[in-house]
């Protein structure tokens, strides 16, 4: 890993349909506003970060405005970014053992290990927080549960190879290369180490909620996840909240929401809680995101 984490990496994780998106989006755009060349970056499997910017989707790193860049990392994306980085090394692997060309390869590992390519997204934007391009990376997440979980395998394969050194580590991983299995296993398991520790001590965390029940109550799960590998979460982004009660129905909403608030103030005072209005109209666009970045920031 490079020696230095020189872009902040800001990371926004929650459940589907919370506002994830929309509050990593208007952070982006608060670096922007203030000259620090950002960049956004979804790696949700329904990324909307061009509808929010109101732009074409980005494969590649897009412009949305004035310091604001964005992209969108897909299935296929992401795929191919495991592949480039190390899958061609692990076929190698695989193929020492049984007869199975690289399509097949692919969509087995695909299917064994779902969460394969998402190692390889946190290594993406391990390398970029590294670099000089960005001064600061804004990451909407995926579920983290699955990949932290994955960043665990090659340690994993390692211990069961030492079992059996006189076997495997005499065995080539294919033509054209001096490494044994057990050495490839290694680089993966020294990539995983370094990606984990990126993700512990070079991302900063906020959790999106909406103050509902079921929204409250999957916030154990959230953070469970995180708290297991010990990444830091900075603030706690309820989302939705009604401030404008002048109707029946928005005071009955309002009643209901604050029974929810409180009980996320008493149960998360170690985080710094922010309140995000529910707002009369769909937060896509420049002048709707600043009024998100104002209630964050």
């Amino acid at each position: 890993m490079s020696a230095a984490i020189q872009a902040p990496i800001i990371a926004f994780a929650g459940k589907g349909g919370v506002g994830k998106t929309t509050c990593a989006a208007a952070t982006a755009l608060h670096f922007a506003s203030h000259g620090r060349k950002t960049l956004a970056i979804s790696t949700d499997a329904t990324p909307s970060l061009s509808h929010i910017f109101q732009s074409t989707p980005a494969e590649t790193p897009a412009r949305a405005g004035d310091s604001l860049y964005f992209l969108e990392i897909g299935t296929v994306q992401a795929r191919q970014m495991w592949e480039k980085k190390f899958g061609r090394d692990v076929y190698q692997v695989f193929s020492s053992f049984v007869e199975i060309d690289y399509a097949d390869y692919v969509d087995f590992m695909a299917s064994v290990l779902p969460g394969l390519a998402e190692e390889f997204i946190v290594d993406y934007i391990r390398e970029l927080s590294c670099g000089s391009e960005w001064d600061a990376v804004v990451w909407d997440t995926a579920p983290l549960g699955q990949t932290m979980a994955l960043l665990q395998t090659p340690a994993l394969l390692t211990r069961h190879l030492r079992l059996a050194p006189r076997i495997y580590t005499k065995i080539k991983a294919g033509e054209g290369t001096r490494e044994t299995i057990l050495d490839i296993i290694r680089r993966w398991e020294e990539l995983s180490a370094a990606d984990v520790a990126f993700l512990r001590n070079g991302v900063e965390f906020n959790i999106v909620t909406i103050p509902e029940a079921l929204a409250v109550n999957q916030l154990d799960e959230i953070l469970g996840d995180l708290d297991k590998y010990d990444l830091k979460v900075r603030r706690l982004i309820i989302n939705n909240v009604v401030q404008l009660s002048d109707s029946d129905f928005l005071r009955r909403k309002a009643d209901q929401q604050q029974i929810y608030i409180k009980q996320l103030h008493n149960k998360f005072k170690r985080f710094q809680i922010a309140q995000v209005p529910l707002f009369p109209h769909e937060i896509k666009g420049r002048e709707t995101l600043l009024k998100v970045a104002d209630a964050l920031y």
